[in-house]
Protein backbone atom coordinates (compact mmCIF):
# COMPACT_ATOMS: atom_id res chain seq x y z
CA UNK A 1 0.00 0.00 0.00
CA UNK A 2 1.73 3.13 -1.22
CA UNK A 3 2.15 6.02 1.22
CA UNK A 4 2.89 9.03 -0.95
CA UNK A 5 5.81 11.19 0.12
CA UNK A 6 4.81 14.82 0.37
CA UNK A 7 7.21 16.91 -1.71
CA UNK A 8 7.08 20.68 -1.63
CA UNK A 9 9.23 22.33 -4.28
CA UNK A 10 9.89 25.38 -2.12
CA UNK A 11 13.32 25.80 -0.53
CA UNK A 12 14.16 25.55 3.13
CA UNK A 13 14.51 23.00 5.87
CA UNK A 14 11.65 20.53 6.15
CA UNK A 15 10.43 20.76 2.58
CA UNK A 16 9.35 17.07 2.62
CA UNK A 17 7.31 15.46 5.36
CA UNK A 18 8.50 11.97 4.47
CA UNK A 19 6.68 8.64 4.72
CA UNK A 20 4.35 8.28 7.69
CA UNK A 21 4.54 5.69 10.47
CA UNK A 22 7.38 3.28 11.20
CA UNK A 23 8.23 0.31 8.98
CA UNK A 24 10.90 -2.35 9.28
CA UNK A 25 12.26 -3.58 5.97
CA UNK A 26 14.63 -6.20 4.59
CA UNK A 27 17.00 -6.07 1.61
CA UNK A 28 16.89 -9.21 -0.55
CA UNK A 29 20.56 -8.87 -1.45
CA UNK A 30 22.71 -7.22 -4.07
CA UNK A 31 22.34 -9.70 -6.95
CA UNK A 32 18.74 -10.92 -7.16
CA UNK A 33 18.33 -13.01 -10.32
CA UNK A 34 21.90 -12.31 -11.37
CA UNK A 35 23.52 -15.70 -10.76
CA UNK A 36 20.47 -17.93 -10.99
CA UNK A 37 16.75 -17.93 -11.67
CA UNK A 38 14.88 -15.36 -9.54
CA UNK A 39 13.30 -17.15 -6.60
CA UNK A 40 10.67 -16.33 -4.01
CA UNK A 41 11.67 -13.74 -1.43
CA UNK A 42 8.80 -11.31 -0.73
CA UNK A 43 6.63 -13.90 1.10
CA UNK A 44 9.66 -14.87 3.20
CA UNK A 45 10.30 -11.23 4.12
CA UNK A 46 6.64 -10.69 4.95
CA UNK A 47 6.62 -13.76 7.24
CA UNK A 48 9.28 -11.99 9.30
CA UNK A 49 6.85 -9.12 9.82
CA UNK A 50 8.62 -6.64 7.56
CA UNK A 51 6.54 -3.93 5.91
CA UNK A 52 9.11 -2.98 3.29
CA UNK A 53 11.14 -4.98 0.77
CA UNK A 54 14.20 -3.71 -1.09
CA UNK A 55 15.58 -5.34 -4.23
CA UNK A 56 18.20 -4.55 -6.89
CA UNK A 57 17.63 -4.46 -10.66
CA UNK A 58 20.51 -4.10 -13.16
CA UNK A 59 20.52 -2.60 -16.63
CA UNK A 60 22.25 -5.77 -17.86
CA UNK A 61 19.28 -7.85 -16.69
CA UNK A 62 16.61 -5.67 -18.31
CA UNK A 63 18.33 -4.74 -21.58
CA UNK A 64 21.08 -7.32 -22.19
CA UNK A 65 21.48 -6.10 -25.77
CA UNK A 66 20.52 -2.80 -27.41
CA UNK A 67 16.73 -2.56 -27.79
CA UNK A 68 16.12 -6.12 -26.53
CA UNK A 69 14.27 -6.06 -23.23
CA UNK A 70 14.06 -9.02 -20.87
CA UNK A 71 11.51 -8.63 -18.09
CA UNK A 72 12.20 -11.94 -16.31
CA UNK A 73 13.63 -10.41 -13.13
CA UNK A 74 11.36 -7.37 -12.98
CA UNK A 75 8.23 -9.48 -13.51
CA UNK A 76 9.44 -11.98 -10.90
CA UNK A 77 9.53 -9.12 -8.40
CA UNK A 78 6.17 -7.71 -9.47
CA UNK A 79 4.56 -11.15 -9.27
CA UNK A 80 5.42 -11.46 -5.57
CA UNK A 81 4.53 -8.01 -4.28
CA UNK A 82 2.21 -7.75 -1.31
CA UNK A 83 0.03 -4.61 -1.44
CA UNK A 84 0.37 -4.29 2.34
CA UNK A 85 4.14 -3.85 2.03
CA UNK A 86 6.15 -1.05 0.48
CA UNK A 87 8.63 -1.75 -2.33
CA UNK A 88 12.05 -0.14 -2.80
CA UNK A 89 13.88 -0.80 -6.07
CA UNK A 90 17.56 0.10 -6.48
CA UNK A 91 18.29 0.48 -10.20
CA UNK A 92 21.96 -0.01 -11.08
CA UNK A 93 23.53 1.28 -14.29
CA UNK A 94 25.62 -1.81 -14.98
CA UNK A 95 25.76 -2.94 -18.60
CA UNK A 96 28.25 -4.78 -20.82
CA UNK A 97 27.44 -2.43 -23.73
CA UNK A 98 25.71 0.74 -22.49
CA UNK A 99 27.98 1.97 -19.70
CA UNK A 100 31.52 3.29 -19.74
CA UNK A 101 32.75 0.45 -17.54
CA UNK A 102 31.39 -2.68 -19.25
CA UNK A 103 30.01 -5.19 -16.76
CA UNK A 104 26.96 -7.32 -16.02
CA UNK A 105 27.19 -6.63 -12.29
CA UNK A 106 29.41 -4.16 -10.44
CA UNK A 107 30.70 -1.52 -10.36
CA UNK A 108 27.93 0.51 -11.93
CA UNK A 109 29.18 3.38 -14.06
CA UNK A 110 28.04 6.35 -16.14
CA UNK A 111 26.03 5.63 -19.27
CA UNK A 112 27.79 6.23 -22.56
CA UNK A 113 24.63 7.95 -23.76
CA UNK A 114 22.27 9.65 -21.28
CA UNK A 115 19.39 9.41 -23.76
CA UNK A 116 19.75 5.62 -23.84
CA UNK A 117 19.91 5.61 -20.04
CA UNK A 118 16.75 7.71 -19.87
CA UNK A 119 14.97 5.26 -22.16
CA UNK A 120 16.07 2.30 -20.02
CA UNK A 121 14.83 3.94 -16.80
CA UNK A 122 11.58 4.93 -18.52
CA UNK A 123 10.93 1.34 -19.60
CA UNK A 124 11.54 -0.01 -16.08
CA UNK A 125 9.54 2.65 -14.27
CA UNK A 126 6.66 2.42 -16.75
CA UNK A 127 6.42 -1.36 -16.37
CA UNK A 128 6.26 -1.01 -12.57
CA UNK A 129 4.13 2.14 -12.48
CA UNK A 130 2.07 2.43 -9.29
CA UNK A 131 3.64 -0.62 -7.63
CA UNK A 132 6.97 0.74 -6.43
CA UNK A 133 7.11 3.22 -3.55
CA UNK A 134 10.81 4.12 -3.68
CA UNK A 135 13.12 4.29 -6.69
CA UNK A 136 16.84 4.54 -5.98
CA UNK A 137 19.54 5.58 -8.44
CA UNK A 138 22.47 3.17 -7.85
CA UNK A 139 23.98 2.39 -4.45
CA UNK A 140 26.81 3.95 -2.42
CA UNK A 141 28.25 5.94 -5.33
CA UNK A 142 31.02 7.38 -3.13
CA UNK A 143 32.39 3.82 -2.83
CA UNK A 144 34.25 4.39 -6.08
CA UNK A 145 35.84 1.47 -7.87
CA UNK A 146 33.76 -1.10 -6.00
CA UNK A 147 30.19 0.14 -6.47
CA UNK A 148 30.53 3.17 -8.78
CA UNK A 149 33.12 3.68 -11.54
CA UNK A 150 32.53 7.36 -12.13
CA UNK A 151 32.72 10.84 -10.65
CA UNK A 152 30.32 12.76 -8.42
CA UNK A 153 29.22 15.11 -11.27
CA UNK A 154 28.52 12.08 -13.48
CA UNK A 155 26.37 10.55 -10.77
CA UNK A 156 24.42 13.79 -10.41
CA UNK A 157 23.84 13.84 -14.17
CA UNK A 158 22.29 10.36 -14.06
CA UNK A 159 20.36 11.13 -10.87
CA UNK A 160 18.82 14.16 -12.58
CA UNK A 161 17.66 12.03 -15.52
CA UNK A 162 16.43 9.31 -13.14
CA UNK A 163 14.41 11.78 -11.08
CA UNK A 164 12.86 13.37 -14.19
CA UNK A 165 11.68 9.98 -15.46
CA UNK A 166 10.18 8.90 -12.13
CA UNK A 167 8.36 12.22 -11.79
CA UNK A 168 6.91 11.84 -15.28
CA UNK A 169 5.98 8.15 -15.28
CA UNK A 170 5.41 7.25 -11.60
CA UNK A 171 4.70 10.57 -9.84
CA UNK A 172 3.44 8.97 -6.63
CA UNK A 173 6.81 7.35 -5.94
CA UNK A 174 9.80 8.88 -4.16
CA UNK A 175 13.38 9.06 -5.45
CA UNK A 176 16.11 7.95 -3.06
CA UNK A 177 19.66 9.29 -3.20
CA UNK A 178 22.30 6.54 -3.53
CA UNK A 179 23.17 5.30 -0.05
CA UNK A 180 25.60 7.21 2.16
CA UNK A 181 27.81 4.43 3.49
CA UNK A 182 30.37 3.75 6.18
CA UNK A 183 33.11 5.06 3.87
CA UNK A 184 31.58 8.52 4.27
CA UNK A 185 30.47 8.40 7.89
CA UNK A 186 33.77 7.08 9.25
CA UNK A 187 36.01 9.50 7.35
CA UNK A 188 37.11 13.08 8.14
CA UNK A 189 35.30 16.07 6.58
CA UNK A 190 37.99 16.58 3.94
CA UNK A 191 38.12 12.93 2.82
CA UNK A 192 37.36 12.06 -0.84
CA UNK A 193 34.23 10.14 0.21
CA UNK A 194 32.88 13.12 2.17
CA UNK A 195 33.69 15.54 -0.64
CA UNK A 196 31.97 13.18 -3.10
CA UNK A 197 28.75 13.13 -1.09
CA UNK A 198 28.91 16.85 -0.40
CA UNK A 199 28.92 17.39 -4.16
CA UNK A 200 25.86 15.14 -4.52
CA UNK A 201 24.01 16.97 -1.77
CA UNK A 202 24.83 20.39 -3.20
CA UNK A 203 24.29 19.78 -6.90
CA UNK A 204 21.66 17.03 -6.75
CA UNK A 205 19.37 18.83 -4.34
CA UNK A 206 16.45 19.01 -6.80
CA UNK A 207 16.76 15.37 -7.90
CA UNK A 208 15.91 13.32 -4.80
CA UNK A 209 13.23 13.11 -2.11
CA UNK A 210 14.81 10.85 0.51
CA UNK A 211 18.39 10.63 1.81
CA UNK A 212 19.48 7.03 2.43
CA UNK A 213 22.10 6.37 5.11
CA UNK A 214 23.74 3.00 5.84
CA UNK A 215 24.01 2.41 9.59
CA UNK A 216 26.96 0.13 10.33
CA UNK A 217 29.68 0.48 12.96
CA UNK A 218 28.90 1.26 16.61
CA UNK A 219 25.10 1.21 17.09
CA UNK A 220 25.28 3.97 19.68
CA UNK A 221 26.84 6.24 17.05
CA UNK A 222 23.60 6.13 15.03
CA UNK A 223 22.16 9.39 16.43
CA UNK A 224 25.40 11.18 15.50
CA UNK A 225 25.43 9.53 12.05
CA UNK A 226 21.90 10.68 11.36
CA UNK A 227 22.73 14.17 12.62
CA UNK A 228 25.80 14.22 10.34
CA UNK A 229 23.84 13.47 7.16
CA UNK A 230 21.21 16.02 8.08
CA UNK A 231 24.04 18.47 8.61
CA UNK A 232 25.30 17.79 5.08
CA UNK A 233 22.00 18.98 3.69
CA UNK A 234 21.55 21.90 6.09
CA UNK A 235 24.92 23.30 5.10
CA UNK A 236 23.39 23.80 1.66
CA UNK A 237 20.19 25.33 3.01
CA UNK A 238 17.71 22.47 2.85
CA UNK A 239 16.82 19.09 4.30
CA UNK A 240 15.15 15.90 3.10
CA UNK A 241 13.84 13.03 5.25
CA UNK A 242 16.42 10.37 6.10
CA UNK A 243 15.84 6.62 5.71
CA UNK A 244 18.19 3.71 6.42
CA UNK A 245 18.71 1.68 3.25
CA UNK A 246 21.01 -0.73 5.10
CA UNK A 247 22.01 -1.60 8.65
CA UNK A 248 23.14 -4.62 10.64
CA UNK A 249 25.84 -5.81 12.97
CA UNK A 250 28.15 -6.83 14.36
CA UNK A 251 30.70 -5.88 11.74
CA UNK A 252 34.47 -5.88 11.87
CA UNK A 253 34.44 -2.07 12.17
CA UNK A 254 33.25 -2.35 15.79
CA UNK A 255 36.31 -4.23 17.11
CA UNK A 256 39.61 -2.31 16.92
CA UNK A 257 41.67 -5.32 17.99
CA UNK A 258 40.11 -7.49 15.28
CA UNK A 259 40.26 -4.80 12.62
CA UNK A 260 43.95 -4.18 13.38
CA UNK A 261 44.92 -7.81 12.82
CA UNK A 262 42.79 -7.99 9.69
CA UNK A 263 44.41 -4.86 8.22
CA UNK A 264 47.90 -6.19 8.98
CA UNK A 265 47.03 -9.45 7.23
CA UNK A 266 45.68 -7.58 4.21
CA UNK A 267 48.80 -5.43 4.06
CA UNK A 268 51.03 -8.51 4.19
CA UNK A 269 49.05 -10.08 1.34
CA UNK A 270 49.40 -6.97 -0.81
CA UNK A 271 53.12 -6.52 -0.14
CA UNK A 272 54.00 -10.22 -0.33
CA UNK A 273 55.24 -10.33 3.26
CA UNK A 274 54.62 -13.44 5.36
CA UNK A 275 53.57 -16.91 4.29
CA UNK A 276 50.12 -18.04 3.20
CA UNK A 277 48.58 -21.43 3.66
CA UNK A 278 49.15 -23.48 0.55
CA UNK A 279 52.49 -21.85 -0.28
CA UNK A 280 55.03 -23.36 -2.65
CA UNK A 281 57.14 -24.52 0.28
CA UNK A 282 54.25 -26.52 1.76
CA UNK A 283 53.43 -28.08 -1.59
CA UNK A 284 57.07 -29.07 -2.14
CA UNK A 285 57.05 -30.97 1.12
CA UNK A 286 54.38 -33.31 -0.22
CA UNK A 287 54.62 -36.19 -2.65
CA UNK A 288 54.41 -34.13 -5.83
CA UNK A 289 57.92 -32.62 -5.58
CA UNK A 290 59.06 -29.80 -7.83
CA UNK A 291 56.11 -29.91 -10.26
CA UNK A 292 53.50 -29.46 -7.51
CA UNK A 293 55.56 -26.73 -5.87
CA UNK A 294 55.75 -24.82 -9.16
CA UNK A 295 52.02 -25.20 -9.75
CA UNK A 296 51.24 -23.92 -6.26
CA UNK A 297 53.54 -20.96 -6.76
CA UNK A 298 51.81 -20.10 -10.03
CA UNK A 299 48.39 -20.32 -8.34
CA UNK A 300 49.50 -18.04 -5.51
CA UNK A 301 50.95 -15.55 -7.97
CA UNK A 302 47.63 -15.08 -9.76
CA UNK A 303 45.31 -15.36 -6.75
CA UNK A 304 43.82 -12.00 -5.73
CA UNK A 305 45.41 -10.41 -2.70
CA UNK A 306 42.19 -10.45 -0.70
CA UNK A 307 41.89 -14.22 -1.09
CA UNK A 308 45.53 -14.65 -0.06
CA UNK A 309 44.75 -12.62 3.05
CA UNK A 310 41.72 -14.78 3.84
CA UNK A 311 43.82 -17.94 3.47
CA UNK A 312 46.33 -16.48 5.92
CA UNK A 313 43.59 -15.73 8.46
CA UNK A 314 42.19 -19.25 8.30
CA UNK A 315 45.68 -20.74 8.57
CA UNK A 316 46.15 -19.08 11.97
CA UNK A 317 42.53 -18.94 13.14
CA UNK A 318 43.15 -20.43 16.65
CA UNK A 319 45.65 -17.66 17.39
CA UNK A 320 43.43 -14.78 16.25
CA UNK A 321 41.55 -12.53 18.69
CA UNK A 322 38.12 -14.04 19.42
CA UNK A 323 36.53 -10.83 18.13
CA UNK A 324 38.02 -11.70 14.72
CA UNK A 325 37.54 -15.47 14.90
CA UNK A 326 33.77 -15.11 15.24
CA UNK A 327 33.53 -13.74 11.68
CA UNK A 328 35.23 -16.84 10.22
CA UNK A 329 33.47 -20.01 9.15
CA UNK A 330 34.18 -22.96 11.44
CA UNK A 331 35.03 -20.86 14.49
CA UNK A 332 34.40 -22.41 17.95
CA UNK A 333 30.70 -22.95 18.79
CA UNK A 334 30.84 -20.56 21.76
CA UNK A 335 31.94 -17.77 19.42
CA UNK A 336 29.18 -18.66 16.95
CA UNK A 337 26.67 -18.30 19.77
CA UNK A 338 28.21 -15.05 21.02
CA UNK A 339 28.14 -13.49 17.54
CA UNK A 340 24.50 -14.54 17.14
CA UNK A 341 23.58 -12.93 20.47
CA UNK A 342 25.34 -9.69 19.51
CA UNK A 343 23.49 -9.77 16.18
CA UNK A 344 20.15 -10.28 17.92
CA UNK A 345 20.81 -7.43 20.35
CA UNK A 346 21.77 -5.10 17.54
CA UNK A 347 18.70 -5.86 15.45
CA UNK A 348 16.82 -4.16 18.29
CA UNK A 349 19.25 -1.41 19.30
CA UNK A 350 20.02 -0.21 15.76
CA UNK A 351 16.36 0.09 14.85
CA UNK A 352 15.29 1.73 18.10
CA UNK A 353 18.12 4.28 17.93
CA UNK A 354 17.37 5.01 14.26
CA UNK A 355 13.65 5.51 14.84
CA UNK A 356 14.33 7.62 17.93
CA UNK A 357 16.50 9.81 15.66
CA UNK A 358 13.49 10.55 13.47
CA UNK A 359 13.80 7.89 10.76
CA UNK A 360 10.65 6.02 9.76
CA UNK A 361 12.09 3.39 7.39
CA UNK A 362 14.94 0.92 7.89
CA UNK A 363 16.03 -1.98 5.68
CA UNK A 364 18.03 -4.80 7.24
CA UNK A 365 21.00 -6.17 5.29
CA UNK A 366 20.13 -8.83 4.24
CA UNK A 367 17.60 -11.62 3.81
CA UNK A 368 19.71 -14.59 2.68
CA UNK A 369 22.80 -15.75 0.77
CA UNK A 370 22.87 -14.67 -2.85
CA UNK A 371 23.31 -18.23 -4.17
CA UNK A 372 21.68 -21.27 -2.49
CA UNK A 373 24.12 -23.68 -0.83
CA UNK A 374 27.19 -21.87 -2.18
CA UNK A 375 30.15 -21.53 0.16
CA UNK A 376 33.51 -19.83 -0.33
CA UNK A 377 35.21 -19.05 2.96
CA UNK A 378 37.99 -17.13 1.20
CA UNK A 379 35.56 -14.57 -0.25
CA UNK A 380 36.26 -11.23 1.43
CA UNK A 381 32.73 -9.82 1.22
CA UNK A 382 31.35 -13.06 2.59
CA UNK A 383 33.75 -12.76 5.53
CA UNK A 384 32.73 -9.16 6.21
CA UNK A 385 28.96 -9.47 5.74
CA UNK A 386 27.96 -13.09 5.06
CA UNK A 387 26.89 -13.93 8.61
CA UNK A 388 24.47 -10.99 8.67
CA UNK A 389 21.89 -12.87 6.55
CA UNK A 390 18.63 -13.41 8.43
CA UNK A 391 17.81 -16.69 6.68
CA UNK A 392 19.43 -19.57 4.82
CA UNK A 393 18.45 -22.28 2.39
CA UNK A 394 17.42 -25.83 3.17
CA UNK A 395 18.10 -27.47 -0.16
CA UNK A 396 16.55 -25.03 -2.63
CA UNK A 397 13.97 -23.68 -0.19
CA UNK A 398 14.50 -20.45 1.73
CA UNK A 399 13.07 -21.74 5.00
CA UNK A 400 15.89 -21.75 7.58
CA UNK A 401 15.72 -18.89 10.07
CA UNK A 402 18.89 -17.78 11.80
CA UNK A 403 18.57 -16.45 15.39
CA UNK A 404 18.52 -12.81 14.24
CA UNK A 405 15.45 -13.55 12.10
CA UNK A 406 13.48 -14.53 15.19
CA UNK A 407 14.53 -11.31 16.90
CA UNK A 408 13.58 -9.31 13.80
CA UNK A 409 10.12 -10.93 13.84
CA UNK A 410 9.78 -10.20 17.57
CA UNK A 411 10.73 -6.55 17.03
CA UNK A 412 8.38 -6.23 14.05
CA UNK A 413 5.50 -7.52 16.15
CA UNK A 414 6.33 -5.16 19.01
CA UNK A 415 6.60 -2.15 16.67
CA UNK A 416 3.47 -2.93 14.68
CA UNK A 417 1.40 0.24 14.60
CA UNK A 418 4.27 2.37 15.92
CA UNK A 419 4.28 6.00 14.82
CA UNK A 420 7.28 7.28 16.80
CA UNK A 421 9.93 6.30 19.35
CA UNK A 422 11.04 8.76 22.03
CA UNK A 423 14.22 8.67 24.12
CA UNK A 424 13.70 8.71 27.89
CA UNK A 425 16.78 10.08 29.65
CA UNK A 426 17.91 7.99 32.61
CA UNK A 427 21.27 7.16 34.23
CA UNK A 428 21.93 4.82 37.11
CA UNK A 429 24.97 5.28 39.35
CA UNK A 430 27.00 6.60 36.43
CA UNK A 431 26.15 3.73 34.07
CA UNK A 432 24.23 5.08 31.06
CA UNK A 433 20.89 3.45 30.46
CA UNK A 434 19.07 3.47 27.16
CA UNK A 435 15.31 3.80 27.59
CA UNK A 436 12.69 4.50 24.93
CA UNK A 437 8.94 4.89 24.75
CA UNK A 438 7.25 3.44 21.66
CA UNK A 439 4.13 5.30 20.55
CA UNK A 440 1.70 2.79 19.00
CA UNK A 441 -1.74 3.55 17.60
CA UNK A 442 -4.41 1.71 19.55
CA UNK A 443 -1.96 -0.47 21.48
CA UNK A 444 -0.76 -0.78 25.04
CA UNK A 445 2.27 1.11 26.42
CA UNK A 446 5.69 -0.23 25.37
CA UNK A 447 9.15 0.70 26.60
CA UNK A 448 12.49 -0.66 25.34
CA UNK A 449 15.44 -0.57 27.74
CA UNK A 450 19.06 -1.71 27.97
CA UNK A 451 22.29 -0.74 29.74
CA UNK A 452 25.50 0.48 28.15
CA UNK A 453 28.35 -2.03 27.85
CA UNK A 454 31.10 -3.38 25.65
CA UNK A 455 29.75 -4.98 22.49
CA UNK A 456 31.81 -8.16 22.95
CA UNK A 457 32.18 -8.55 26.73
CA UNK A 458 29.17 -6.53 27.88
CA UNK A 459 27.02 -9.55 28.68
CA UNK A 460 29.64 -10.59 31.24
CA UNK A 461 29.21 -7.35 33.20
CA UNK A 462 27.05 -7.40 36.34
CA UNK A 463 23.47 -6.37 35.53
CA UNK A 464 22.09 -3.07 36.75
CA UNK A 465 19.01 -3.23 39.01
CA UNK A 466 16.53 -0.44 38.28
CA UNK A 467 13.14 0.48 39.71
CA UNK A 468 11.42 1.76 36.58
CA UNK A 469 8.25 3.92 36.74
CA UNK A 470 5.36 1.82 35.44
CA UNK A 471 1.93 3.04 36.66
CA UNK A 472 -0.02 0.27 34.96
CA UNK A 473 -1.99 -2.69 36.29
CA UNK A 474 0.30 -5.32 34.78
CA UNK A 475 3.89 -5.61 33.61
CA UNK A 476 5.38 -8.16 31.24
CA UNK A 477 9.04 -8.27 30.19
CA UNK A 478 10.60 -10.17 27.29
CA UNK A 479 14.19 -9.83 26.13
CA UNK A 480 15.62 -9.54 22.61
CA UNK A 481 16.06 -13.33 22.50
CA UNK A 482 12.32 -13.87 23.08
CA UNK A 483 12.74 -15.05 26.69
CA UNK A 484 10.18 -13.86 29.23
CA UNK A 485 11.78 -12.38 32.33
CA UNK A 486 10.32 -12.56 35.85
CA UNK A 487 9.26 -9.15 37.18
CA UNK A 488 8.34 -7.53 40.47
CA UNK A 489 5.61 -4.93 39.99
CA UNK A 490 3.69 -2.97 42.62
CA UNK A 491 1.44 -0.96 40.31
CA UNK A 492 3.74 2.07 40.48
CA UNK A 493 7.19 0.77 39.57
CA UNK A 494 8.60 -2.40 38.09
CA UNK A 495 11.93 -3.84 39.22
CA UNK A 496 14.16 -4.52 36.20
CA UNK A 497 17.60 -6.03 35.86
CA UNK A 498 19.19 -4.27 32.91
CA UNK A 499 22.12 -5.49 30.84
CA UNK A 500 23.35 -4.97 27.28
CA UNK A 501 20.44 -7.16 26.13
CA UNK A 502 17.37 -5.02 25.31
CA UNK A 503 14.15 -5.65 27.21
CA UNK A 504 10.61 -5.00 26.00
CA UNK A 505 8.39 -3.80 28.84
CA UNK A 506 4.64 -3.84 28.20
CA UNK A 507 1.37 -4.50 29.94
CA UNK A 508 0.51 -7.73 28.16
CA UNK A 509 2.52 -10.84 27.28
CA UNK A 510 1.23 -10.76 23.69
CA UNK A 511 1.63 -6.99 23.15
Amino acid sequence: MRETVSVDTSEGVGRSAGPAGIRLGVVRGISYGMFGAPDSFVPEIRKLGAGLVRVYVYWSQVEPEPDRFDWTVVDAVLGQLDPAAETWVTVCSSSPWATRHPTDFLPSSPAKDLERYERFVREVVSRCRGRVDYWQCNNEPSNTGLLWAGTAPEYVDQLTVFHRVVRAFDPGAAVVLGGCGYDVLSSPPDSPARQFFDHLVEHGREAFDLFSVHLYGDPHAIPDQVAAVRGMMRRHGYERPVVAGEYNGPTLFEFPEAQGVFEQTMMAAFTGAGACSGSAGEAGAGTGGIAEAAAAADEEAVEPHDRRAMRALYARMPDLPPQLQMFLEGCPPELVAKRDRINQRQIVTRNVLAFASGLTRTACWNLAPEIPNYSDRFNLMGFLFGKLALMDYEGRQLTCRRPAADTFALLAERLHGATAIRRLDHDHDGRPLFAFEVVRDGREPLHVLWADGDVFTGEEQPPTPVDWPWPHATAQVVDAFGTHQPTEHDGVTVHLTLSVTPLFLSTDRQS
